[in-house]
């Protein structure tokens, strides 16, 4: 009898203890994610290399600045009379960029999430042609955001785990080095790589993700220095940090993933990581400041690359202290965050003014994907349906500006289609680069449009895929394909801009058109480096943090 007691009592112990592990789950996670993360060594200066000290003689290519911001929604900016918190949150830097140059009224990212997005940005080339399909992402990160469904939800996530075995070699250990090795393949050209055929000294700023491997890091692809994170994330200050103004998601699993598992550290050309030095987007603005004078007598090319305002939420506290106006504290941190960005950007085209050098500097400014649903905010795309992760406008639908004051008029706005894929052509002109030739390449070079010289669409077909969901716009009609879920929404862009209206069952002549065309580019695709692990629900017109009503778009995320 007593040793049925014992038994029965030991059972109880471990069923409580057992409970009280999944009740703290999460912090047991964050535990174990904090223990597992790499070793930062203290800030200490950046030496960065030093051009000539006067210029050559006789005239130069341009310089040419890239600045990518990451997870800026269309509606995030003041240019088109918006702004976040229905304006309360100026961006006079970012929206000079359109103002004094060619605003492209009909920008389109390379993809809905942000590293496909920047594969595009950097070869000229949708990023499913080499198989970079889906974001680089640890299978802890998979697993959590494919198994977790949000309270309420309607359509649950999948985690597809018998593909584990499909991935490539590495890839799915459990550390955190593991997600390096899915990288775009260095047989890729990048605009840095082309542009050093014309003496450009190149330099990356802030976030890559694109592989941090030997081969696939900035470094390995054209850049001659480097400063910054090959993460598709990272800390913007320590969490606890007394500067720091935070605001976590807690329905939402991929918050609760990158809190804990995010390191607050750089890397300059390789090096062992360091921590910044203050505030991350302040951090980056700086040190570009520096390099915008250490080249000042050379050609140069700047991809500044933060990750603002991708999650997690941080402010620094001096921006959130300028909002009182907003009472709603994540509204208010996510507005500190883009006047944080904008400042740098203004950091930016300062010091081009101060060397003397904004006149012959072409300045292109976009964002890698629409704003997130999952920071539950509902306006920050406005006016455009969908969020990232869907090719709704939302999701792919952004900002795009350029200016070089020596070539380009002033304030004006291009009216076609134009994507990330025409900004390696683009560069590539304005510095008399040659564009390879032993691959097909997908971007247009925009000045002869921009300037007014080349008349008509620089694109009849744009196409975007993200695993069984796909979608063309094909002059101003559009079709996406949910194969998953046996759907299609199609829409007339030119009296719908903004997809109301969907066409299907209207227009079966004109679906099947475009489900025979995008069938077309689809076959010339290479299949995907990688499997998706996880599909999800991303609804449309809401974002995530509300509850979910039966009958609600939504679309099937693949990754």
């Amino acid at each position: 009898m007593k040793l049925w007691t014992w038994l029965i009592g030991l059972v109880a112990v471990v069923a409580v203890l057992l409970g009280g592990a999944w009740l703290n789950r999460g912090a047991l996670f964050a535990m174990v994610a904090h223990a597992r993360l790499p070793h930062v060594e203290p800030n200490h200066p950046v030496a960065w290399a030093q051009g000539p000290a006067a210029p050559p003689p006789g005239d130069r290519p341009p310089n040419i600045v890239f600045i990518l911001a990451d997870d800026l929604g269309y509606n995030d900016i003041t240019f088109n009379g918006g702004g976040v918190a229905n304006g309360a949150v100026p961006t006079p830097n970012i929206d000079s960029i359109g103002r004094q140059g060619v605003s492209f009224a009909n920008g389109y990212a390379g993809n809905a999430t942000c590293a496909p997005s920047r594969a595009a940005l950097m070869t000229g080339r949708y990023a499913t042609r080499f198989g970079f399909e889906f974001t680089p992402a640890p299978v802890g990160f998979e697993r959590l955001v494919g198994t977790e469904a949000e309270p309420g939800a309607i359509a649950k996530p999948r985690f597809f785990k018998d593909r584990l075995k499909l991935m490539p070699p590495g890839s799915a250990a459990p550390t955190p080095e593991a997600v390096n090795s899915l990288a775009v393949p260095s047989s890729e050209i990048t605009i840095a790589e082309v542009l050093k055929t014309r003496g450009y000294h190149t330099v990356h700023f802030g976030k890559w993700h694109l592989g941090g491997t030997k081969g696939s890091r900035p470094e390995d692809q054209g850049f001659d220095e480097s400063l910054g994170f090959i993460a598709g994330a990272s800390m913007y200050l320590p969490e606890h940090d007394k500067d720091a103004e935070n605001s976590k998601q807690p329905w939402d699993a991929i918050d609760r993933f990158l809190w804990p598992n995010l390191p607050y550290e750089v890397q300059f050309n390789g090096s062992p990581m360091f921590a910044p030095r203050g505030y991350m987007t302040d951090y980056l603005g700086e040190e570009a400041v520096k390099t915008i004078h250490a080249n000042r007598n050379r050609p140069f090319f700047i991809y500044f690359a933060p990750n603002a305002i991708h999650t997690p939420l941080q402010a620094k506290k001096e921006d959130y202290d300028a909002l009182p106006q907003i009472k709603d504290h994540r509204l208010r941190v996510y507005g500190a965050m883009a006047r944080g960005l904008d400042r740098n950007v203004g950091r930016i085209l300062q010091a081009l003014k101060d060397e003397g050098l904004d006149q012959n500097t072409l300045v292109i400014f976009t964002s890698d994907n629409g704003g997130a649903n999952y920071i539950g905010l509902p306006d920050i795309n406005r006016p455009y349906r969908g969020f990232k992760a869907t090719f709704f406008e939302g999701g792919i639908h952004t900002p795009f500006f350029m200016r070089w004051p020596d070539v380009l008029p002033t304030g004006t706005s291009y009216p076609y289609p134009v994507g990330h894929v025409d900004v390696f052509a683009t560069a590539a002109a304005a510095a008399g680069a040659q564009v390879p030739t032993d691959r097909p390449m997908d971007g247009v070079n925009l000045l002869p449009f921009a300037q007014g010289k080349a008349q008509g669409r620089p694109h009849q077909t744009l196409y975007w895929r993200s695993g069984q969901y796909k979608v063309l716009l094909d002059g101003d009609w559009k079709l996406q394909v949910s194969e998953a879920q046996k759907k299609a929404w199609l829409y007339d862009l030119a009296h719908d801009p903004t997809e109301r209206r969907e066409l299907s069952a209207a227009e079966p002549a004109k679906l099947a058109e475009l489900k025979a065309k995008l069938a077309a580019q689809d076959a010339q695709m290479a299949k995907p480096l990688w499997p998706s692990l996880l599909q999800g629900p991303i609804y449309v017109d809401h974002p995530s943090g509300q509850l979910p009503k039966k009958g609600d778009e939504y679309i099937l995320w693949d990754n």
